[in-house]
């Protein structure tokens, strides 16, 4: 019998039925919704008069189109948002769905708030109507995002119709180097396969430099590997991703701990397991990173030169480039270092988790937000934001001249107050940085928490590495 990857044993081990030799019906053990992708599955439901056979294993949260000032209570001021919200809670009200609201104490983004309260466990499968559930494969668990008729399916089954992908193993030896973090990494594997790279594929990341990567860290990297195109990521269980979840999974403990363990250890890909695409990298030669167009893939290191459309692979790549180019603002051979920014945003579900806070406190410590420039922090949940007021990082940064605000997906989207305005350029850590992602006509780098710090108080694009600091 052939050996089997990682991936293929969580779909046998989830699959139902099978459907065809390319579909197969598979189980959910956790479905997550937010306001913005479930109106319509709810209202699916109670047209057909259906129930949800299964509320325990659905969780619901406000996090896209809320807003993140510090006023106590939050209000929702948008009609149409406030009608969203609304709804959510009413849908989960009747259908006995948990659900963190508004002004939850707890509240936060999906792809934070379920790690850090042990939601997330190697093995299993989790949906969400949300592209960046790929977040998940962090824990040796497959995510992945789904359409708002696939939502109602799940809801009324705990099933999805699933077609299979194919399997990648992208193996990443050697260490990072001073400076460089796992959202570098990502945007230089990205920048070299491009934003198709993966498509069709589970991704599979691998090698000593995937196992020296903190809980946070791998969660940042299958984040963004949907941005390649991947239909999911994932990162066998290990000692640190096991001790992560049953640090947090209060209803994991004594034999049943034991027995965790022993399940979770047999989630790796065999050795003779045979993937579809192979692909190696080497850490030690990742910089910081930085977007200087539209899509993630197009980043370059921090000390490159902005590259010149006319030397793309064809005519399209070409197109592109130079429309990017175009939007951005930005010239072929021109330096992204030294760029002047107005608007510095550090959060989102890539990079808003404690030890990205830390990092950005590291940069900032002893210095001001320069002038010209506003930045927002927004801690990914009340959780965070708790624990980075107790160790003092909230008081150091509003000291520094940073806002500091509430959870939710803030200017990551504009779905909310948080915008750019027209030809604003924006340093953020945020996950896309496509045209009017974050405002109309708004000009978007992406980059780690450590060089959106480095440009908020130099007030233009900074190598990190030159403020003498190791992350």
């Amino acid at each position: 019998m052939a050996g089997r990857t990682l991936y293929r044993k969580l779909v046998e081990s989830h699959t139902v039925v099978t459907l065809d030799a390319d579909n197969v019906l598979l189980y959910a053990d956790l479905h997550i919704m937010n306001e913005y992708t479930s109106p319509q599955a709810f209202a699916g439901l109670a047209e057909h008069g259906r129930k949800v056979p299964a509320p325990g294993q659905q969780l619901a949260v406000v996090d896209h189109i809320i807003p993140t000032h510090a006023e106590s209570p939050r209000v929702i001021q948008d009609p149409a948002s406030a009608l969203q919200a609304r709804n959510l809670k009413r849908n989960c009200d009747l259908h006995g769905i948990p659900l963190f609201d508004t002004n939850d104490p707890l509240q936060g983004i999906e792809h934070v708030i379920t790690p850090e309260h042990g939601m997330i466990r190697p093995g299993m499968v989790v949906l969400c109507g949300d592209s960046h559930t790929t977040t998940y494969g962090a824990f040796g668990a497959l995510g992945f995002g789904i359409g708002t008729s696939e939502v109602e399916h799940v809801l009324a089954t705990q099933t999805l119709v699933y077609r299979l992908a194919r399997d990648m193993r992208i193996r990443v030896d050697g260490l990072l180097p001073a400076g460089a973090t796992s959202k570098d990494l990502i945007l230089h594997i990205i920048s070299r396969i491009s934003a198709q790279g993966a498509r069709g594929y589970v991704v599979e990341f691998t090698g000593s430099a995937i196992h020296a990567l903190s809980m946070e860290a791998r969660m940042t990297l299958c984040n963004m590997t949907v941005e390649a195109g991947a239909r999911g990521a994932l990162i066998a269980p290990d000692a640190t991703s096991v001790g992560y979840v049953l640090e947090r999974a209060v209803d994991i403990d004594g034999p049943m701990a034991q027995a965790a363990r022993t399940a979770w250890a047999q989630l790796v890909s065999d050795a003779d397991a045979a993937f579809d695409a192979e692909l190696v990298f080497d850490a030690s030669v990742v910089e910081p990173y930085v977007t200087w167009g539209t899509s993630p893939d197009q980043a370059i290191p921090v000390s490159a030169a902005v590259p010149n459309p006319a030397d793309a692979a064809d005519a399209i790549a070409r197109a592109s480039a130079e429309r990017a180019l175009d939007y951005i603002g930005l010239t072929p051979g021109s330096q992204l270092q030294g760029l002047p920014v107005q608007r510095v945003f550090i959060g989102s579900c890539t990079n808003g988790r404690i030890e990205d806070l830390r990092a950005v406190a590291n940069v900032v410590r002893g210095h001001k937000v320069a002038a010209g420039v506003r930045a927002m922090v927004v801690p990914g949940s009340g959780a965070v934001r708790e624990q980075a007021e107790a160790e003092g990082i909230a008081a150091l940064l509003r000291e520094a001249g940073f806002e500091w605000r509430k959870p939710g997906c803030s200017m990551c989207l504009a779905m909310n107050d948080d915008v750019l305005a027209p030809g604003e350029r924006c340093a953020s850590t945020t996950n896309r940085n496509f045209e009017g992602r974050q405002g109309r006509a708004g000009r978007t780098h992406l980059m780690s928490p450590a060089m959106a710090a480095a440009a908020a108080i130099t007030g233009c694009i900074t190598d990190v590495r030159q403020l003498g600091l190791s992350r």
